[in-house]
């Protein structure tokens, strides 16, 4: 069989979604829930890494095993044996063919802003708080010329292992509930810390420090050191990724 798991967990006490030598993953709970339940190390194929303390809604994960399973168990098996911070939303049987990282063709993020003078004890995990008054419109303005093709080096992060910088965003928006602000953003795939840059970007148009013609300018000169800072992780969910 070969079964698709779509997945939710609160990144915060993770380092990250693929298992690394130096701190807890989501891949290594999972896949540890997985043995428990099958009684054989099984290795889960992740749509897309997602960084230490970034968040997902809608993360997509495949694994193949050689005996059928009953999905609705599996699914309450995987629910039992992992914390309370991750949940198995979803359990399909899909194609043998089926790979959650290569059929991806487009992933969803959406990134929280939490723009208030003080912080908010609810919310300092799933949101970065900016004090500052934004200006909504500007930043509005500023994103409208990300969407298409661009190379996207000045938004990517030093150490990135991607073999070029062009990406294309299908499309992404800015909108404003109560004091929240919520960057959304729909792309085939990302450079390293790709949103979270543009975001830091953004605040800095929000802030009256960068029109959106300078920022529009950042995807000609192609220099990362020429952007804002990098957004903090806390405020990023993967929401979708699209098949």
């Amino acid at each position: 069989m070969n079964i698709k798991l779509t997945i939710e967990y609160d990144g915060t006490n993770y380092h990250g979604w693929q298992v690394q030598p130096n701190g807890k993953t989501i891949q290594e709970v999972l896949e540890g829930a997985l043995e428990k339940i099958l009684g054989v190390r099984t290795r889960l194929n992740g749509s897309g890494r997602t960084d230490a303390g970034v968040h997902a809604l809608g993360q997509v994960a495949n694994f193949t095993c050689a005996n059928n399973l009953d999905l609705w168990r599996l699914q309450k098996g995987l629910n039992a044996l992992t914390p309370r911070d991750i949940v198995i939303k979803q359990v399909e049987g899909v194609p043998d063919s089926f790979d959650a990282r290569r059929d991806a063709r487009s992933r969803g993020y959406r990134y929280r802003i939490w723009n208030f003078p003080c912080p908010s004890a609810f919310h300092h995990c799933f949101s970065w708080h900016v004090r500052d008054p934004l200006d909504l419109s500007a930043m509005q303005e500023a994103i409208r010329f990300l969407e298409g093709e661009h190379d996207f080096a000045s938004f990517q992060a030093a150490g990135c292992d991607a073999a070029h910088s062009v990406r294309r965003i299908y499309r992404n928006s800015l909108t404003q509930q109560d004091d929240f602000l919520d960057y959304t953003i729909e792309a085939t795939a990302y450079l390293r810390h790709m949103v979270r840059n543009i975001v830091g970007t953004l605040v800095e148009v929000g802030r009256r420090e960068r029109t959106p013609a300078a920022f529009a300018e950042l995807l000609r000169a192609q220099d990362r050191t020429l952007a804002g800072p990098t957004a903090p992780p806390h405020g990023l969910f993967l929401i979708e990724v699209k098949y």
